[in-house]
Formats: structure tokens, C-alpha cells, sequence
């Protein structure tokens, strides 16, 4: 059996309700977001995982540990979410009007990363964790940075992240097929 990479986003804060760019920022989960993480459990019962890992931000651990995965939950610090230096906290229309055509993967983030630095980030964690080919594994953490670890994971250039969406609380899969890294399913909420 192939692996399946599970990718499950944190629940709802309040800077994603008003769509501001959250990387550092150490937010925790609205009352939303904390019932988002409670329905993750049904959700994902049944799965088997053999490794359940988060970022250290406290959006994403508290969404695993109210998922049901506190007990046996890994940190892991490449799973940070995008480091949005100067733009932390802006919504895209905001960083626009200081940088008309603005585009997260092509431009990055000045005081903060690069789009090619989060992939190669993303790369480094998916070679650190060294996941079993056999099991599934969960990983809990944030949107561009599971943008960039899936553009790592396919092979294809980073800029094909512009074309993948993420919502709170979703639950994305990656596999292979005959043995070529593949999206077994994306952004189901």
C-alpha cells in the first residue's frame, strides 16, 4: 500500500475570518475554529496513523489536540506556517496597495521568506520526518506552508502553488499512483 500524506488545516482564528496573512503570529483558534477542530475527529476516525506531527503554532496543536491527537502528537518546526515578514497581518488588497501586483509566488515577502525558501523548507521536513511507506501519517499545520510541502512533494515548480486552495479545517491527501507522488484529494472541508 502507498503512503497517504494526510494535511489537515488548522480551524478557523480570527485573522483568517478577515483573510490577513498569519505565519509568526502565534494565534489560537476562535470558538469557531475549536468546533471546526472537534469535527475533524469524526472525520478522520478510522484512519490509522502511524505519525501524527503539527507545527508548533498553537492554531495547529490545539486543532490536533481537539481532533483527538494530543496524546501522540510530534512538533515539528519546518512545519511553521510561510514567514510573511513585512507582511504579516495584511490582507492581499492591503499589500497590493503598497505593491500593485503583489503575487506571494513569485514575489515572497520582503523581511520574511522567499517562495523557493518555504518549498525548500517543505522539503526539508518531508526528508526529516522520513514517513513510512507503508502507513499513513497526519500532518497538522497551515495553508501556504502545505501549499509549498505539496509543490516539494510533487516535483513541480513552486509557482504551481498559486493554484492550489486550502480553506480551515480541511483535510487534503497525498499518495502515489505506480509509484509518481500524486493529490489523492484536495481541500475537502
Amino acid at each position: 500500500m502507498a503512503v497517504s500524506l494526510y494535511l489537515i488545516r488548522h480551524g478557523a482564528t480570527a485573522w483568517t475570518q478577515t483573510r490577513r496573512h498569519t505565519g509568526r503570529s502565534d494565534l489560537d483558534l476562535t470558538a469557531e475554529g475549536e468546533t471546526q477542530a472537534r469535527a475533524l475527529a469524526a472525520r478522520l476516525a478510522g484512519v490509522d496513523f502511524v505519525r501524527v506531527v503539527s507545527s508548533p503554532l498553537r492554531r495547529a496543536r490545539h486543532t490536533a489536540e481537539l481532533a483527538g491527537f494530543g496524546d501522540r502528537l510530534e512538533i515539528a518546526p519546518l512545519l511553521r506556517e510561510y514567514d510573511y515578514g513585512e507582511y504579516e497581518g495584511l490582507t492581499t488588497a492591503q499589500i497590493q496597495a503598497l505593491n500593485p501586483g503583489w503575487d506571494l509566488w513569485r514575489d515572497g515577502c520582503p523581511g520574511g521568506e522567499t517562495p523557493l525558501q518555504a518549498r525548500d523548507r517543505a522539503a526539508r521536513l518531508l526528508a526529516d520526518l522520513n514517513l513510512p511507506d507503508e502507513a499513513d501519517s497526519a500532518l497538522f499545520g497551515h495553508g501556504h506552508i502545505f501549499r509549498a510541502l505539496t509543490s516539494a512533494y510533487l516535483g513541480v515548480p513552486v509557482e504551481f502553488c498559486r493554484h492550489l486552495l486550502l480553506g480551515v479545517a480541511s483535510i487534503s491527501i497525498l499518495s502515489h499512483e505506480h509509484g509518481v507522488p500524486a493529490i489523492a484529494s484536495w481541500d475537502v472541508t
